[in-house]
This record gives structure tokens, sequence and C-alpha cells, in this order.
């Protein structure tokens, strides 16, 4: 009888997060086999290729020809892909002043004062 337990699902986002993660830790670009090497055997080529083809569509990662495959470099940190995620939210919505206006009163205490100093501080990184 073989072993069928099977192991949690993990999110979409989840996985684009580990797959930047990794090649964030590479020292230049990275080729999708060197990351699932770093992801361990959980991951297929396959599903790693399809993370990093996604990744490069939402402009996160960006790509250049490595002899008959590619080699891989962020183009974001997971805090600059979370921001594409809530800029994309908040532009398939009719009502920006709405949709902003609920996100801000949903914050706790310290992420409302975070984001009062942001708004005060012209220096501060915007993250683009």
């Amino acid at each position: 009888m073989t072993d069928q337990r099977q192991r949690p699902r993990r999110g979409q986002g989840e996985l684009e997060g580990l797959v930047l993660s990794v090649l964030s830790e590479a020292n230049g670009p990275a080729t999708a086999g060197w990351v699932q090497e770093r992801l361990g055997d959980d991951l297929a080529y396959t599903t790693v290729i399809t993370i990093l083809t996604r990744l490069l569509a939402k402009g996160a990662v960006t790509r250049e020809r490595a002899g008959r495959s590619f080699a891989w470099t962020p183009a974001s940190d997971q805090a600059g892909l979370a921001a594409r995620k809530m800029r994309k939210v908040l532009d398939g919505e009719g009502d920006r002043e709405a949709v902003l206006a609920s996100f801000v009163t949903a914050l706790g205490p310290d992420d409302e004062q975070l984001l009062r100093q942001l708004l005060r501080d012209p220096e501060a990184e915007r993250g683009d």
C-alpha cells in the first residue's frame, strides 16, 4: 500500500513569493533549474517555469536568453509585487475613493501611522 497523503496546496501568491525570494538570493540572473534546486523537490520544473512566466507578465521579473533557455532576474521584491497587486485591484474598481477609504479605515493604528508618515515624507521610497 502506498502513502497517498497530499501536501497542503499553496496559493499562487505564496509560490510567486517563494520564487522571488530564491531569485533575490542569486548573484545575478538564475535559470529555472537553479531556482527549482533551491526550492527543493517540492515543485516540478514546469511549475517553476509557469510561475516565472506569470511573474514576467506582471513585470516582477525580467529574463534574458541563456543558451536554449532563459536566465531570470527579479525586477521587484516581494513588497513590490504586493504593491502591484494592490494597484491592480484598485484600478479594477469604479470608485477609487471608496476603495481607498475602506482600506485606510481597516488599517490598524501602527499601519495607519506608517502610512501617514510615508505620505508626509516626499523622500519616502515609492517602490516603483
